[in-house]
């Protein structure tokens, strides 16, 4: 009876949640250098009759420019969020994030080298530096991967290790090659640092389904999660195949934090704060925890991107530097809060 009332709160949590996040999504897409009312907005999303009264620069503004952009902001931040639901799951860490593999500094190397070469080629919609950044995200989670192995088992201890190792190594060489290439300084800057400036219809279409195959496999072991998080032994005896389960969720959740730092260079706190606030609210149960971090990702970055394409008029912000700034200090907010827990 308790669970049936439980279930049915966060049901309406949720149904108020996506509400929330698609009245912010519209709000969104009025704001930026040029301000669109809302009622025209709505009217060329739903392809109003009386759309064709409205300019023609505010039609594609919405559809070509800012829709995609929130869209994929959205996905993005929905999938960073998961993913770090996912770790701290996994390896029992409440610190650990879509980035503890080392996934960040490899996509910052791999864009860096595509910087630097400067090559023109385009696949699938997506430049050389997108391309590179995916390989290298992706090559530097399986050598972590390698390197975390213990006799043939993933060791959760080896892999925090090894992913700070390899960060460091790899920042360093970011550092070097940063000196020797001045004028690309500025570039490889505003990469490292997050932004959706580049978004378009073709990046939304590139995620989509590696991002519905790889959550839905994540939702798919939201039980075994739950056991899991509590204790490996548990989880074994009740017959979850720990080692597989591990393989499975280190080696997509990666693949997706891969393909999202190729889309919109490197985002932090998001994956680290997100499935902290609404664990708060919800609960521990991943059945539930899952999905709603997905959507509190996407709603927490939509309303960042907004900020940092708004705050500042023509100038655009990077978006990593707003999600740092408002994740840093929840933080260290919740980390004051649960200290106790992490000691």
């Amino acid at each position: 009876m308790e669970y049936t009332k439980k279930r049915k709160a966060n049901s309406v949590k949720i149904i108020i949640l996506v509400v929330f996040l698609i009245m912010i999504a519209i709000f969104a897409v009025t704001q930026g250098s040029v301000k669109i009312p809302v009622s025209q907005v709505v009217k060329i999303i739903i392809h109003s009759k009386d759309a064709d009264q409205i300019k023609p620069s505010y039609i594609f503004i919405v559809n070509q420019v800012r829709l995609p952009r929130i869209i994929l902001s959205i996905l993005v931040g929905g999938v960073l969020s998961i993913i770090g639901t996912v770790f701290q799951a996994v390896f029992k860490n409440p610190m650990a994030d879509p980035y503890v593999m080392g996934v960040s500094s490899g996509a910052a190397f791999g864009a860096t080298m595509g910087i630097i070469f400067g090559f023109g080629i385009s696949i699938a919609g997506l430049g050389m530096v997108s391309i590179m950044a995916f390989v290298g995200a992706f090559s530097t989670m399986l050598l972590v991967y390698q390197l975390s192995k213990v006799g043939g088992r993933v060791s959760t201890t080896g892999i925090l290790l090894a992913g700070i190792v390899v960060n460091a190594i790899l920042s360093s060489v970011i550092s070097f090659v940063m000196l020797l290439n001045h004028n690309d300084i500025d570039k490889i800057v505003t990469w490292t640092m997050g932004s959706f400036n580049a978004s378009s219809w073709d990046h939304v279409k590139l995620f989509l389904i590696p991002m519905f195959v790889g959550v839905a496999y994540m939702l798919s072991l939201s039980r075994e999660l739950n056991t899991l998080a509590i204790s490996e032994n548990d989880a074994k005896n009740i017959g979850v195949n720990v080692e597989l389960i591990k393989k499975g969720t280190l080696v997509v959740a990666s693949m997706l934090a891969a393909l999202s730092v190729s889309v919109s260079g490197i985002i932090g706190f998001v994956g680290l704060i997100v499935p902290h606030l609404f664990r708060m609210i919800f609960g521990s149960d991943h059945r539930i925890l899952l999905p709603v971090s997905f959507i509190g990702g996407g709603l927490f970055m939509v309303i960042c991107d907004t900020m940092a394409r708004s705050l500042l008029g023509n100038m655009e912000i990077p978006v990593g530097i707003i999600t740092s700034i408002i994740g840093g200090p929840f933080f260290l907010m919740l980390l004051q809060r649960h200290k106790r827990k992490f000691i």
